[in-house]
């Protein structure tokens, strides 16, 4: 579970641009993966420009990368913005689960139920 620094960290990260097309583009390839200079072509963007993105994309756990011969290779961690997801919904029916299992099964998918923590204690920041 998320908390608050963690949080701000993956939400900073998806607040520019490029590193959100750059997400984008990952999450349309997964589980496969992006080569660095296939991500720059993507989102329009100087491979060094984007290796830049693409690295505070990692540091925020949003993406991983890999050798793969003379490519780097990045994938999407779907883990992570799932994370941020319940973080963000976590609060969402103030104990009454009934208020938002419809947005929790929206956003999460149809097989997840309203958060478990609905109706416990507050996270500490």
């Amino acid at each position: 579970m998320l908390n608050d620094n963690a949080a701000l960290t993956v939400l900073v990260a998806l607040a520019q641009e490029t590193r959100l097309r750059a997400m984008r583009a990952l999450f349309r390839s997964h589980p496969a993966g992006l080569a660095a200079g296939r991500i720059a072509k993507e989102v329009d963007g100087a491979p060094s420009t984007v290796s830049f993105h693409l690295a505070h994309l990692e540091q925020a756990g949003l993406a991983r990368s890999r050798r793969q011969a003379n490519s780097v290779i990045y994938t999407a961690v779907p883990e992570a913005l799932g994370g941020l997801m319940r973080y963000l919904l976590d609060d969402c029916c103030g104990g009454r689960p009934e208020l938002c299992a419809d947005v929790v099964r929206e956003a999460l998918g149809e097989a997840v139920a309203a958060p478990a923590c609905c109706g416990s204690a507050r996270r500490s920041p």
